[in-house]
């Protein structure tokens, strides 16, 4: 989901390095206890109300068959989660199992906050090829394996066919190209109307920026995680791709997305095309403006055919007082049988050939599209202190989408900004 990605890392501190990098101990009050003679409870961090019920399930499904293992699910708000599970980490209390996600994961793996699992998977024989292998690598650091994928996403273009109708445009092809969706974009604008082709986001990297820069041929981060990819004319042609677009007046302006969120400008019918997770199935399916007058489309190809993959994955506490039961735990999430239940009820699971529960889910959306993206989709792009240079991303970019300065101008002011950041890790 969205809010799961962009903005929940952390800044690099002395505070979380010094008290929470042992592993092993007694444990605390925060990272399991004893539920009587013989029994054991375990903490299980998430974020998201709406998965509540499926993590509860998940939780009893797992008791079943490990009835000397009970687990405790702790919700915490998206606002407060990082922010109480650095506290929690600190103080060597953070939950036995967490959802974590991949701009957090290099600095808590770096710090000794989670332990790595790869001893375990190797003993118990975990087949990491059921998972898309983009995500296995975002929750890998230094060679090891830290988390179990639980779920993923991928980007597609959400089109109001009422609107392409009205337009007499035929809906998008899967081979459609950027030079289509300009072309569509064009048409379904309607000032009269208050009415645009698309919006140009710049909050939402996951769902626009990044998905164009790899179309492009471009790239935001190094593979080794030591050069920004901003000063790099591919990466400047897909940040343009936008940018050209407000120009235009096919996409409101930053003020008017400032103003009113793009996601419900396409929920009142005033954007015809909206780039958006396969998390807003769910959300689509129940707005009542939506839910029959929508459909999604792949992303369009540029230099090359791209969209972002990211997933949560479950890790373990490297404090954890109950470290088996906690694996045991993970590796049941990662299972087939648990991926099964999430399909039915939360988003898509990332073990391989589970997906079709979700895909049923909303039979009105061709939600298959989301699945054969994954093939040629990229990982979300981080390093250790990703919250560093996402904030230098908003701050340079912003001055080029309100027209401030040149795309070019501004790609390369962040790229040196970024370089510096990277250069402290």
């Amino acid at each position: 989901m969205r809010k799961s990605v962009r903005w929940g890392a952390l800044a690099l501190g002395v505070v979380l390095s010094a008290s929470a990098c042992s592993s092993g101990g007694s444990g605390s009050p925060g990272s399991g206890s004893s539920g009587g003679r013989g029994s054991v409870t375990l903490s299980y961090g998430v974020w998201d109300a709406t998965q509540k019920s499926a993590m509860d399930a998940l939780a009893a499904a797992f008791t079943k068959t490990h009835p000397a293992v009970r687990i405790k699910v702790e919700l915490t708000p998206w606002a407060d989660y990082w922010t109480k599970l650095k506290a929690a980490a600190t103080g060597g209390a953070a939950p036995d199992v967490f959802w974590m996600n991949g701009p957090n994961f290099q600095l808590y793996a770096a710090n000794g906050v989670i332990r790595p699992l790869d001893d375990d998977i190797s003993k118990d024989q975990v087949d990491l090829s059921v998972y898309p292998a983009q995500l296995v690598n975002l929750y890998t650091y230094r060679g090891k394996h830290y988390g179990l994928p639980k779920d993923m996403d991928t980007i597609g273009v959400w089109y109001n066919k009422a609107l392409f109708d009205a337009a007499k445009l035929p809906y998008p092809k899967d081979n459609w190209t950027w030079s289509d969706f300009q072309q569509a974009a064009a048409r379904l604008t309607d000032a009269s109307k208050g009415q645009y082709g698309t919006d140009a986001e710049l909050t939402s990297f996951q769902e626009y920026q990044y998905n164009t820069i790899a179309q492009a041929g471009g790239y935001v981060i190094s593979p080794d995680g030591r050069k920004s990819g901003y000063d790099d004319p591919r990466t400047i042609a897909g940040l343009r791709f936008w940018t050209d677009l407000i120009q235009k007046k096919e996409s409101p302006d930053l003020k008017t997305m400032t103003d009113t969120a793009p996601l419900q400008l396409f929920e009142a019918g005033k954007i015809a095309m909206y780039w958006g997770g396969s998390w807003d199935a769910a959300e689509f399916g129940g707005n009542s403006y939506t839910k029959d007058k929508v459909d999604v489309a792949p992303l369009p190809t540029g230099a090359k055919q791209a969209t972002v993959i990211h997933g949560v994955a479950n890790v373990v506490s490297a404090k954890s007082a109950h470290s088996d039961q906690a694996w045991q735990f993970v590796r049941f999430l990662g299972s087939e049988q648990a991926a099964d239940i999430l399909g039915r009820m939360g988003p898509i699971p990332a073990y391989r050939g589970t997906q079709s529960a979700w895909v049923a889910a909303h039979p009105q959306f061709k939600l298959q599209t989301f699945l054969d993206e994954i093939p040629y989709a990229v990982p979300y792009p981080v390093s250790k202190n990703t919250a560093a240079w996402n904030e230098d991303e908003l701050t340079y970019l912003t001055k080029a989408w309100n027209g401030e300065e040149s795309v070019d101008r501004a790609a390369k002011d962040l790229a040196a900004a970024m370089n510096a950041k990277l250069a402290e890790e």
